[in-house]
């Protein structure tokens, strides 16, 4: 039986949200923005107006205001995204029980064998007319026998269109586009492909499977399959999508960061962040790693770490990262970004190797006081409790030394 597969993207997400409660915006050039002042100050959605003014997502603010005066840039809202994503999900299946996320607005189905939905394209159009009724939401829905195809349709026809990638037209309405059109192509394996002359997904398609694998190694292969339709991956249940692999976060500063002091209380917040999500998810990490951005040249170098214990408690995760950073003691020039991740995961309840030299109530106090702190962020705000060490942004002391003066 040939697969029915649908790719739903939101379009336009962040900003089709906010449009929502500002409705008297609409039909105006609108974007979801970070914060000039914090430094965040980049592009991060874009309606149909603004992308017809040459706005594009990641672009600073400054530049998308050069090319469209009139812009209007709003503040990013992600417990409204998440909330609206978790509907969607809801819309989604009362179609299949088969609906795989791909980032917080797109999702493929797999309608295959589904009784009420034998045809790809009244599905489609099903999907795009309870969307929009039951969250006010537009989605461009692809439809394929293949993710990847699915995946390509619903980026072809924007906003709020279906598109269907058969077996008959494939090859005319896929192969002669750009091959960073496909799945997975981005800068790096566009470059590569380009240099050994491959400019089209169809030149991708008939290309030597064994020059790509050379230069490129198992994506490779793997890219050559999508061209070609040949991808049979499934479409994996939301409930049964494999476990994170790691848990991070990074920051930028109002202001560069010129000594310890700074740094401690944006490791302290990155700690707490992630300690969070660790212990939200049942998880704790086995592996540490740290990572800073130099201010002038804007590069980033990190360090990691093996833990002796998986932890997923803040105050182990922040005594780390910084016996880390000062392995970066002799770096003579302020910081622009520091960055937190964990990786080796593994579940909280895991059986553990006990030693006569730890002290584990204090461990365990050290849990408990975390659990009731993530309580109280997640009921008042993430402002209603921190440590009194992890400043907020505008709250970081002021100059008091240089890393060239320690």
């Amino acid at each position: 039986m040939e697969r029915i597969i649908l790719h739903s993207d939101i379009n336009s997400c962040y900003v089709s949200v906010e449009l929502l409660t500002r409705p008297e915006l609409r039909g105006m050039p609108v974007a979801v923005g970070g914060d000039e002042e914090a430094r965040h100050g980049i592009i991060l959605a874009k309606s149909e107006e603004a992308k017809r003014a040459g706005v594009k997502t990641g672009m600073v603010l400054w530049q998308a205001r050069q090319l469209c005066p009139e812009l209007v840039v709003l503040r990013p809202h992600y417990d409204r995204y998440e909330a609206y994503s978790k509907a969607a999900r809801a819309i989604y299946g009362n179609f299949t029980d088969r609906q795989e996320p791909f980032g917080m607005d797109e999702s493929w189905l797999d309608i295959t064998g589904c009784h009420a939905w034998k045809d790809g394209y009244l599905a489609a159009q099903e999907v795009r007319r309870r969307m929009k009724k039951e969250l006010g939401l537009t989605v461009s829905v692809g439809v394929s026998w293949n993710k990847p195809f699915a995946k390509l349709g619903s980026d072809y026809r924007k906003p709020d269109a279906v598109t269907v990638l058969g077996r008959d037209n494939f090859r005319e309405v896929v192969w002669p586009l750009p091959v960073n059109a496909l799945l997975f192509v981005g800068p790096a394996s566009t470059r590569t492909l380009t240099a050994m002359g491959i400019h089209t997904i169809g030149e991708l398609a008939g290309a030597d499977p064994e020059a790509l694998r050379l230069r490129m190694g198992k994506g490779g292969i793997m890219l050559y399959r999508y061209a070609n339709g040949w991808d049979d991956s499934p479409v994996r249940r939301f409930d049964c999508l494999p476990p994170a692999k790691s848990v991070g976060n990074s920051t930028t500063p109002p202001r560069d960061m010129v000594c310890e002091e700074d740094v401690r209380a944006v490791m302290l917040a990155l700690a707490q962040e992630v300690g969070g999500r660790l212990r939200d998810g049942g998880l704790r990490a086995g592996l540490l790693e740290i990572s800073v951005r130099d201010a002038a040249t804007l590069r980033w170098t990190s360090r990691r770490t093996v833990l002796e214990r998986p932890t997923d408690i803040t105050r182990e995760l922040y005594q780390k990262a910084m016996e880390l950073f000062r392995q970066l003691h002799a770096w003579p020039r302020p910081l622009r970004g520091l960055g937190l991740r964990t990786a080796a995961l593994r579940a909280a309840d895991s059986p553990e190797q006990t030693d006569m030299f730890t002290d584990y109530r204090r461990l365990d106090a050290m849990r408990r006081l975390d659990r009731v702190t993530d309580a109280i962020r997640a009921r008042y705000g993430t402002g209603a409790i921190r440590y009194m060490a992890a400043a907020r942004p505008e709250d970081m002391p002021r100059e008091k030394c240089s890393f060239a003066e320690r």
